[in-house]
């Protein structure tokens, strides 16, 4: 018997856990925000809400799973014992859009073991909406498993991205942007790395690229995404991962990896 839980228990903990989560950021925001402060840029910011629903979760996790590890946007790293599961968390994932009111902000929780993420949900904490899936036992929302886009062609390709905080960097991304928009459908730009790959693993998007996103921006959606039959990988062979995240079709991720490589959309601050 595996000393590891499977991952289809990983995931019957991930869920409740994740959705007192929604709930608690739904009633913060509902109640207003408060303590509005900021990270690395004025533009980045971080609430109440943000700290909140991480402290929930950890401790949600603790009783639950006292041995296991922690890594969350807010608090970083819990440690574990040498051999346990390791949570990823982003508490709100999309937190700007959750200052303004707009309804994409999602709580994301994803279960790791030796490295390979095996079970995670998203919930858009606004509307509900519910994405899970485990390593190998496919990608799910409202009972439905989900497949992602059979689009062969980028040129019909509706794409999904994201911007970093700093200046430098979204100067670097615009240009990217700039010369990338011709050679696709549309380009949309949602604000919730984790919602974005649930999108692609759901096919309301055919792509999806960003670089700059953390473990907890990907993790969970990034298995929605791939368990949906979705190509999840970086640049040049790498991991998804800082320098770039791609979600696309097998028949799409090739030719869309081919012209960030050519535009360098990588490279920038």
């Amino acid at each position: 018997m595996s000393e590891f839980p499977a991952a289809d228990e990983l995931l019957s903990i991930a869920v409740p856990v994740a959705r007192e989560a929604a709930a608690t950021a739904r009633r913060m925001r509902a109640e207003a925000i408060t303590d509005v402060e900021t990270k690395s840029t004025r533009t980045d910011v971080v609430t109440a809400a943000d700290r909140a629903v991480e402290r929930q979760v950890v401790s949600s996790l603790r009783t639950i799973r006292p041995h296991d590890g922690v890594l969350g946007e807010e608090y970083g790293e819990n440690t574990s014992e040498a051999g346990a599961v390791r949570w990823i968390l982003d508490p709100i994932d999309g937190t700007v859009n959750y200052l303004y009111g707009l309804p994409a902000y999602a709580v994301s929780l994803a279960a790791e073991v030796d490295g390979v993420v095996q079970a995670g949900v998203v919930i858009n904490a606004a509307t509900g909406d519910e994405w899970t899936a485990t390593r190998g036992g496919g990608a799910w929302r409202a009972g439905r498993r989900l497949r992602c886009s059979a689009q062969t062609d980028l040129a019909q390709v509706l794409l999904g991205t994201g911007f970093g905080y700093d200046a430098k960097r979204r100067a670097h991304q615009g240009a990217v942007l700039a010369q990338l928009i011709t050679r696709v459908r549309d380009i949309r730009r949602i604000g919730v790395a984790s919602l974005d790959l649930c999108s692609v693993g759901e096919g309301l998007l055919d792509a999806y690229y960003e670089k700059g996103l953390n473990p907890w921006d990907h993790a969970a959606g990034g298995l929605v995404a791939a368990e949906a039959g979705a190509l999840v990988g970086g640049l040049e062979g790498a991991p998804p991962g800082l320098d770039m995240v791609v979600a696309a079709p097998p028949a799409i991720f090739g030719p869309l990896h081919d012209a960030l490589v050519e535009l360098d959309a990588a490279g920038g601050a």
